[in-house]
């Protein structure tokens, strides 16, 4: 796109870029880590064009739409920014009235379910991301970020709660947000549940999975290409029961269950993205990269509080 129809304004996006030159990649392993608001590559605005009907015209004419739209909420304080709009146009294809309804489902979440959502910055939740539970891996997958989740062994229930866990991944996926890569590409999440046991089973609730799969299916604006659950034991099944009823058909297409097989994981998640151990190229250590995952994170704290602070002003 040419300058004079660039799809960003001045202003968020800007300071990202900036700050991202001057913070050094988080090293894990054999590759790293960052957060990444360049531009679109002429093969992404392609893409982008492809499957998002993203051109020029039809840019200008949302973010005009958008706009208007907002001034009949004005208890949604949101930014009046192009690259902030973006999260919100891009998953439903730059249509208009479903993307200003996912930005209000979205905001009212975290009206909805203040336990959950209120300060989610790194320092709130700094045990999660030493614990490696949630860790970003540092090499996307066609463009998409890889979230893990190693839910089983390395899960200690008295010592991180589940609601700790849906935390880092609600602070990775805002993150992922603000990259215009991820925005066009989609997220995909592997779920390792290796060493899940009973004790594990107990801590989940049908109230948890509920608040979970709103999120997940109603209010996140990403595109979600895929859940993987890896190494699953049996016991496993008492917990997909607990989730089962709140599934919608379009989540439940994207969710595969791989077990121990490498060959199916690796039809959906190339493998310079996969680690080694789960049958890819990607030299990563097994064990969590832990505090300086945290530290990394941490420098980023003024960009997290400021997303935390936007959204439906509620009366005190």
């Amino acid at each position: 796109m040419d300058g004079k129809k660039n799809i960003v304004s001045a202003g968020f996006r800007e300071r990202l870029l900036e700050k991202s030159k001057k913070i050094q990649p988080l090293t894990i392993g054999a590759a790293s880590f960052h957060m990444d608001a360049a531009d679109l590559t002429p093969e992404l605005t392609a893409k982008a064009r492809d499957e998002l009907r993203e051109t020029p015209e039809v840019v200008e004419q949302a973010l005009a739409e958008m706009r208007e739209l907002l001034k009949g909420e004005p208890d949604l304080n949101v930014p009046d920014d192009d690259y902030f709009f973006c999260k919100f146009l891009r998953p439903v294809k730059w249509h208009v009235k479903p993307a200003f309804e996912l930005m209000k489902r979205f905001y009212r979440y975290k009206v909805t379910h203040p336990r959950i959502c209120n300060n989610l910055v790194p320092s709130s939740d700094r045990a999660i991301f030493e614990s490696g539970v949630v860790t970003p891996l540092p090499v996307r997958a066609e463009g998409c970020r890889v979230i893990l989740i190693e839910s089983g062994k390395r899960w200690k229930p008295k010592e991180i709660s589940l609601e700790q866990i849906f935390r880092g991944v609600m602070m990775f996926v805002a993150a992922a947000l603000n990259e215009p890569i991820t925005q066009v590409c989609g997220v995909q999440v592997i779920l390792d549940m290796d060493g899940l046991s009973l004790s594990h089973v107990t801590y989940f609730t049908p109230s948890f999975a509920s608040a979970v799969l709103e999120w997940v299916q109603k209010c996140l604006p990403v595109r979600l290409k895929g859940v993987h659950i890896i190494n699953q034991p049996y016991i496993f099944n008492m917990v997909f029961a607990i989730f089962k009823p709140f599934l919608h058909e379009k989540l439940r297409k994207r969710v595969h269950f791989h077990g121990t097989n490498r060959t199916t994981l690796l039809s959906h998640i190339e493998s310079k993205a996969l680690p080694c151990r789960y049958g890819g190229d990607l030299d990563i250590p097994a064990d969590p990269v832990g505090e300086p995952l945290y530290k990394y994170l941490a420098l980023w704290e003024d960009e997290f509080t400021y997303e935390d602070r936007i959204g439906y002003i509620t009366k005190k």
